[in-house]
């Protein structure tokens, strides 16, 4: 039942679509928020994290269980955003993560991947990329 109640709060779902996927397996696309205006732009896993990062901690939500620490002091970096009325679905694929918790300087939560409705949870951003990988790939190959 709390789950339930949990997955109603749009704010903790990002929407990611997926447009492009090259030989590296280094994805290009966007995501999008309530929290955002309009869609924030990505062309790596560096760059999604990182935004998807600076979303959680704008939104306060969920509180990170411990402080970010880095070599040297942050300067926020406005996302690339784009305002509009935007397809919200990636050309190779879209998924929807849910995170639940920030802990052990990691996320914990669940993804689902919009065109088979698969859903599986996971307990830490590497297992989120690997998920997302795999399905990446099985989406390329269905083409």
């Amino acid at each position: 039942m709390r789950q339930e109640r949990t997955r109603g709060n749009q704010y903790r779902a990002t929407r990611v679509c997926v447009d492009g996927y090259t030989g590296g397996g280094v994805p290009e696309g966007r995501i999008y928020n309530p929290g955002l205006n309009g869609a924030a732009t990505f062309n790596c896993v560096t760059q999604l994290l990182l935004r998807m990062e600076e979303l959680l901690d704008e939104m306060r939500f969920p509180q990170p269980f411990a402080v970010a620490r880095s070599f040297a002091p942050s300067v926020p970096e406005a996302p690339d955003t784009h305002e509009g009325k935007e397809e919200k679905a990636g050309a190779l694929a879209t998924f929807v993560v849910r995170v639940f918790f920030r802990q052990s300087a990691s996320w914990q939560g669940s993804v689902t991947w919009e065109e088979t409705g698969r859903e599986q949870s996971f307990r830490s951003v590497l297992e989120l990329l690997l998920m997302m990988d795999g399905a990446l790939k099985e989406a390329q190959n269905a083409r």
